[in-house]
């Protein structure tokens, strides 16, 4: 039966790869449309190569210190010896992930442009056809991570399942690094050319967005490729795999006492592999009619996702029976509460961030009175858009919690269905992040038609599908921080897990009236603070420099603004790559080193204070940021779609400088923030040896 299982996870990594090379396939057999369009196609292409070439070598150094430095610990008899490699696997598939992507996506932004010109339904299928491509990669190489890991460690250095798990959980913050490194460098890189383009050109030169006379225009679009695609790839293959390795952990601690401490450890990778499939026929359920009409595109998506959703719900209630015995089927509602809580998160993210719905018309409504009331606005709406996922997910929590049998006296059994509840929300990963990463394609496809100077109905169809784009971006996003808080939840318990196994403490031990956790509680909560305010000033600062060489090249260029001069690309993208990779350092190091630095003063009682503070402050953050982001920019669309004086208005003019605001909200900080929450949890994890024995206090 092991065996069965074993080869069951790998049957679905396979799967999963194939089915991304067949969407990838089918993708460039599509014709890339005029001259034009392929030179500009080519231009984002070379940028985002060159920036990822430049970023891949910064982290490359970071991987080959850390390796070090685990090593050092693995001598020291800290650390098992599969520890340095299996972080560096972790990091190795979690940036595949991102860059192939970031390849497909490049590939099918002329071809979706192209594609709009015969029809709506026909772009659609192009664009989500290679969202498919980087969905189905990230479950694929996730899964194929864990296989390969599971397989030596049990079948070649015959480690037991705890032994399998520890060191398993390393592996999750090699991914965890690189997705952070990926989501802060990508986005402070998307968001200064976003800014610097949209603030001179749109707002001060008035010319349309995608203009070709904008020196920052190349840029931008090479921004949505390694942001929203290389750098939201890294990061969803982090808290997929970060999800399933931790719920094994936790169902091994559960269960091993009963001898099914494998049986229990295999159902979420069995899960994911079952979920693989429900995808993959949710993907054959998304099409739609020609009409440009949001709520008709989204309900065309929402049919895949549904479906998937559905499947998997079915599947999962046999798996449990025969795995872990008829006694143990409650687990089963635990999944289904995970899966529910990811499909009303993202209900309620679209609910308000879509312009098919009242909070973001009246924040349209708002540009009438300029742009500090829409800024206000924006604020209001994301602040109060986080009361609904919280909720949501404490339902959740409680739900999964005691249905699975957990006690307060007992609560192993608990916490296990807690992670059972974060596989069941991420376990058709493949289709919900194809359903997102489709958004920066159909962008991009935007300004290649702009640029092109195709037909007006195609940049209708591609703005169409671009607003869905950034509903389903924001509900993606949702999604991702639900079910990190999840994972980290369960993380924590993994931790004082790997506490209890050095010294003589369990899950009651750490009341927050014990100083050293409080202090811990204090200094968790205020880190989602410092490392949002670390990026959005990134953002802030690069975004000046574009915004300084924009307008100097409006001067000095002369004929550029009558178009008979060409602005010289290169040099904003140059600026991006080199600003957004400087930037991206310190608030990476600080999530690896403040969880370190805490153990060695505070001791792991302040650790567990600390990821409870920045879970808790962390999710808040993630939502409201996101949400204001996504309401600002479809609040924007809105306007530009006739309402509110349309496009050229002062309405649309402070629509743009909310938009703008939003941009570092939700494509720099806010979607990091879920990554900084679990690599925290993953650093205190493979750190918690050394703490245990060398601290100041506790």
């Amino acid at each position: 039966m092991e065996l069965y299982l074993v080869i069951a996870i790998f049957v679905g990594a396979v799967l999963a790869i194939a089915f991304a090379g067949i969407m990838a396939k089918r993708v460039l057999s599509f014709d890339e449309g005029t001259d034009r369009m392929k030179k500009i196609s080519a231009s984002i292409r070379s940028g985002a190569n060159a920036y990822l070439k430049r970023q891949y070598t910064i982290v490359l150094i970071f991987f080959a210190v850390m390796f070090v430095v685990l090593g050092a610990m693995a001598f020291a008899g800290l650390l098992t010896p599969y520890v340095p490699f299996a972080f560096v696997t972790g990091g190795f598939f979690s940036g595949l992930s991102g860059f192939v992507g970031m390849k497909i996506a490049t590939a099918a932004n002329a071809r979706t442009a192209n594609a709009c010109r015969t029809g709506l339904n026909k772009g659609l299928r192009v664009a989500f056809s290679a969202g498919s491509v980087m969905g189905f990669t990230v479950v694929g190489l996730g899964l194929l991570d864990i296989s390969i890991w599971f397989t030596l460690l049990k079948y070649v250095f015959n480690e037991n399942a705890e032994g399998i798990t520890s060191a398993m959980l390393t592996f999750g913050m090699g991914a965890s690094s690189m997705a952070l490194f990926a989501r802060v460098g990508g986005g402070i890189f998307t968001k200064a050319a976003d800014v610097g383009a949209d603030l001179v050109g749109k707002v001060e030169a008035g010319i349309p967005e995608d203009d070709p006379r904008n020196p920052a225009v190349i840029a931008d679009n090479v921004g949505d490729n390694v942001g929203d695609v290389a750098g939201m790839g890294a990061d969803l293959y982090e808290s997929y795999v970060g999800s399933v390795i931790s719920c094994s952990a936790l169902g091994v601690a559960a269960f091993n006492d009963q001898g099914m401490g494998f049986q229990a450890m295999a159902i979420p990778m069995i899960m994911a592999a079952l979920g693989i499939l429900c995808s993959i026929i949710g993907t054959f359920f998304v099409r739609t009619g020609e009409k440009a009409e949001q709520k008709l595109l989204l309900k065309a998506l929402s049919r895949g996702t549904n479906l998937s959703a559905v499947l998997i719900a079915i599947a999962a209630f046999p798996l449990i029976w025969f795995i872990l015995g008829e006694s143990y089927y409650p687990l089963y509602f635990a999944v289904l509460a995970g899966l529910l809580a990811g499909v009303l998160i993202g209900k309620s993210t679209e609910y308000f961030t879509s312009d098919s719905y009242k909070p973001t018309k009246k924040l349209a409504g708002k540009s009438e009175t300029g742009s500090a009331t829409i800024i206000i606005g924006g604020l209001g709406l994301g602040m109060l858009s986080t009361a609904l996922p919280i909720i949501i997910v404490g339902i959740a929590v409680l739900v999964s919690f005691f249905v699975s049998g957990g006690t307060i006296d007992n609560p192993q059994i608990g916490l296990y269905g807690i992670a059972l509840a974060a596989v069941g929300m991420l376990s058709t990963l493949g289709i919900t992040l194809a359903t997102d990463a489709y958004g920066p394609v159909a962008d991009n496809a935007g300004g290649i038609a702009e640029m092109s100077g195709l037909e007006p109905e195609v940049r209708e169809r591609t703005d169409a599908l671009d607003s869905l784009g950034n509903t389903t971006a924001a509900t993606g996003k949702g999604f991702a921080i639900g079910s990190a808080a999840l994972t980290a939840l369960a993380l924590i318990a993994s931790y004082i897990d790997k506490v209890s196994k050095f010294t003589d403490v369990g899950y009651d031990s750490f009341s927050v009236m014990n100083p050293l956790v409080l202090i811990g509680l204090f200094i968790g909560a205020c880190l989602p603070f410092v490392f949002a305010a670390l990026t959005m000033d990134a953002v802030g600062r690069a975004a000046q420099s574009v915004v300084i060489e924009v307008r100097n090249q409006f001067k000095k260029i002369k004929g550029l603004m009558e178009g008979k001069a060409d602005p010289d690309y290169a040099k904003c993208v140059d600026m991006c790559s080199r600003s957004s990779l400087k930037e991206m350092i310190l608030p990476t190091i600080i999530a690896i080193v403040v969880p370190v630095a805490v153990g060695l003063v505070l001791g792991f009682y302040g650790v567990v204070g600390m990821l409870a503070g920045a879970t808790a402050s962390g999710f808040l953050m993630a939502i409201f940021m996101s949400n204001s982001g996504g309401a600002w920019d479809n609040a924007k669309k809105y306007i530009e779609a006739g309402n509110h004086g349309g496009k050229g208005s002062e309405q649309h003019k402070a629509a743009v400088v909310g938009d703008t605001v939003g941009d570092p909200f939700k494509d720099t900080s806010g979607p990091s923030i879920n990554i900084l929450i679990k690599l925290l949890s993953m650093v205190s994890i493979v750190f918690a040896a050394l703490v245990v024995n060398v601290h100041i206090f506790g």
